[in-house]
């Protein structure tokens, strides 16, 4: 099987990084809950990704047909309610994740695996792009030993099959804890799309994805 990108930034990217000019007022709201599509008869699974800064990982997610919720965050770490300026040190153990709430009828785990692989370099540790540390590392949460197996199995079959020059790195571990990120970084692509970062790093990886994956999109 051979990859269409592997979400490699375009040269300008490194001038820009997930971390950099803030200027948003930060209105902080830990205990945000996950929005469905309001039917309570409508049975949903969670899957919870990496892919770097979790502006990117968002953005992509959040179109796809089935998906409910695509909610940043941080997991993986050993401090409690870990602020996003604790979590850009580096030191909290946590990574920038989106937790994802979808319809397992509409979208498979599988199909959200594609795209998880599809959208991001899974062979850069602790790196994407100009983004560096612990808190943008590739990595996948399962939250069941099924999602585990499906990981596992995927990743395997991608080292084998050479869809990638570098043996891939990412992180397959259990998930254990979901910090709801502040509230100017939720929806933030489509709140921010003038901004530098959104211009140069978002946007192209999202054109692609939509060229690659029309066919799974919302409509």
């Amino acid at each position: 099987m051979k990859l269409v990108f592997t979400g490699v930034l375009v040269t300008m990217a490194t001038l820009f990084s997930c971390a950099q000019k803030q200027n948003a007022k930060k209105n902080i709201n830990k205990d945000m809950t996950t929005n469905t599509n309001g039917s309570v008869n409508t049975p949903t699974d969670t899957a919870t990704f990496g892919t770097g800064c979790f502006w990117c990982t968002e953005a992509i997610f959040q179109q796809l047909d089935g998906v409910y919720s695509a909610t940043s965050g941080y997991s993986g770490g050993h401090v409690n309610n870990p602020s996003y300026k604790e979590v850009c040190t580096g030191t909290t153990g946590h990574a920038e994740v989106i937790q994802v709430v979808y319809d397992p009828k509409k979208i498979t785990f599988d199909e959200l695996l594609e795209v998880f692989w599809q959208t991001h370099d899974p062979t850069t540790l602790n790196r994407q792009g100009n983004d560096v540390g612990p808190q943008y590392r590739s990595v996948v949460f399962y939250h069941n030993n099924e999602q585990k197996e499906k990981a596992e199995k995927y990743k395997g079959e991608l080292d084998k099959s050479g869809a990638f020059n570098n043996p891939i790195v990412t992180e397959i571990s259990p998930f254990s804890k979901f910090y709801v990120a502040e509230n100017y970084h939720q929806d933030y692509y489509n709140q921010n799309g003038s901004q530098p970062y959104c211009n140069i790093v978002i946007r192209p990886k999202v054109e692609k994805f939509k060229k690659v994956f029309k066919d799974k999109l919302k409509h």
